[in-house]
């Protein structure tokens, strides 16, 4: 398949392969010390529980989303985790989300672009802060336009190519309408104008579906995708499930836009709001505590677990067992409200 922009190539896997997004925000303290206490650092047994998780679960989500804060907290060797569980997801082509929720102006927002969409802690999707102002999005939108290759966008030449043996253009999620109890106090403020500060986010994440289907055509490369009547955005929008009032009003009105969705499981979000987030253009439902800690209240494991004795092939399989439960879960959502997609 021929995919537009990375943000496509996500949308088309969460298709193939279920909309779990499962989600790396691996802290130390989610491993057992039985595990711990075999390694030099805490970094360690982080990679080694990534790399074996991801082993594990490949064919049951459609991406992984990789927290940086748990490994920027881990200090140099942290950071060399997350450079290298980056690489072991690259290796084997399987889509990720670098979460870093980035948002600067100028110069400094460049900067980001550059380290996380080029250099050791490259990224196919990352997360983006909008609220210093829309235009700390633009240096990151450089980077999603259809382009003769994906170097520094500030010294590239602006034309399209069809090499499909060049890299994809990026994509990116802004946050919208996030999952936390906070979100109230700035994202549903509401405005002088009527609707709500996320309201005037939305607009923009139009105004920029707009701009970027009219140079996907002008480059000649829509009728790419002619097979799949509902490609998305290259830049999506972080929707939570935690709250069920506006999960409709908020789906029907950006229906081109791919949903990152966060709040499900740990957080309380239920999957009948997921799944009504998962309509038309789709999403990807994130689960992080609840499949990387699921070996904590594992009844298969209970023995072991008093005793001390977990493995990391106990915990692995549990968080295997976590993951076929959700993807279950999610997929059962979608079919009880009759969204296909």
């Amino acid at each position: 398949m021929n995919y537009l922009h990375e943000m496509h190539r996500l949308q088309a896997s969460c298709k193939e392969k279920g909309p779990l997004c499962i989600g790396l925000d691996t802290d130390p303290s989610y491993l057992p010390e039985s595990i711990l206490s075999d390694y030099a650092h805490p970094a360690e047994a982080v990679l080694a529980y990534n790399k074996a998780l991801i082993d594990a679960t490949k064919n049951d989500t459609g991406c992984y989303k990789v927290q940086i804060a748990y490994y920027e907290a881990m200090g140099l060797k942290g950071l060399s985790c997350y450079l290298e569980t980056l690489r072991y997801l690259r290796s084997l082509d399987i889509p990720f989300i670098a979460d870093i929720k980035r948002g600067d102006i100028a110069d400094t927002a460049k900067a980001y672009a550059r380290a996380h969409f080029s250099g050791d802690f490259e990224a196919n999707t990352i997360t983006v802060n909008p609220y210093m102002g829309f235009d700390t999005l633009e240096p990151f939108l450089e980077w999603c336009k259809p382009k003769t290759n994906n170097t520094n966008p500030d010294a590239r030449e602006k034309t399209a190519s069809t090499d499909k043996s060049a890299p994809l253009p990026k994509g990116f999620f802004v946050l919208l309408r996030t999952s936390n109890p906070g979100m109230v106090d700035i994202e549903k403020q509401a405005l002088a104008s009527g609707g709500f500060v996320l309201d005037r986010v939305g607009e923009k994440l139009l105004s920029i579906e707009k701009e970027m289907t009219s140079l996907y055509a002008n480059a000649g490369l829509s009728k790419t995708a002619s097979n799949n009547t509902n490609v998305c955005s290259p830049v999506g929008a972080v929707v939570g499930c935690t709250e069920e009032s506006d999960a409709r009003a908020l789906r029907d009105a950006y229906p081109n836009i791919f949903f990152l969705i966060p709040g499900y499981g740990a957080q309380g979000g239920a999957a009948r709001i997921a799944a009504t987030l998962l309509d038309k253009a789709g999403g990807t439902v994130n689960s992080s505590r609840g499949i990387l800690t699921a070996w904590k209240n594992d009844s298969l494991l209970e023995e072991k677990r008093s005793a001390e004795k977990l493995c990391l092939k106990d915990i692995v399989e549990s968080a295997q067992r976590a993951a076929k439960n959700a993807k279950e879960d999610l997929l059962n959502a979608k079919k009880s409200l009759q969204i296909n997609n």
